[in-house]
């Protein structure tokens, strides 16, 4: 034996192990070298990011967010007048919010969300005069780039 004591069965343990291992792993890693599936992106919810008039009038739109910090879509136009904004999250971890960029944009849009957990769907109104681009963005992930762009037509 090498002078430590019980060597050999510690050898023996270790060729055990390294055997199982390959066996293990050799079966985990099936028969093809094809990576594991990514899991399914959430779906788009009908209808987003149509601009529609509903018959009061107002120009409705629907964006939605979900789990990869972006909104969809991250750019849409209406034209002057009253807005019906509907937001749904569709993420099954993160919860965002939406407001307009504060301090951005022709005109101050002071309505937002300041919650939407997972599964929530909300809608806010407003009205818009002056044509340009309005940044919008979820304050809690600015960083991670989940910002866009409203557009009123002039």
């Amino acid at each position: 034996m090498s002078g430590w004591p019980g060597g050999g069965v510690v050898r023996m343990r270790t060729g055990r192990l390294v055997v199982g291992t390959v066996l293990v792993g050799s079966m985990l890693g099936g028969c093809g070298s094809s990576p594991a599936p990514k899991a399914a992106a959430p779906s788009t919810v009908a209808g987003v990011g149509k601009v529609t008039v509903a018959s009061d009038g107002a120009q409705q739109v629907t964006i939605q967010t979900q789990d990869d910090y972006v909104f969809t879509p991250k750019q849409f136009t209406v034209k002057p007048g009253r807005v019906r904004l509907t937001v749904v999250n569709v993420a099954t971890q993160l919860t965002h919010n939406f407001r307009f960029t504060p301090g951005k944009g022709p005109e101050e849009i002071t309505a937002g969300i300041p919650l939407l957990a997972p599964g929530e769907r909300k809608t806010i109104e407003f009205s818009v005069t002056k044509p340009g681009a309005y940044g919008f963005e979820c304050s809690f992930h600015i960083q991670l780039g989940q910002v866009g762009t409203m557009t009123v037509s002039g």
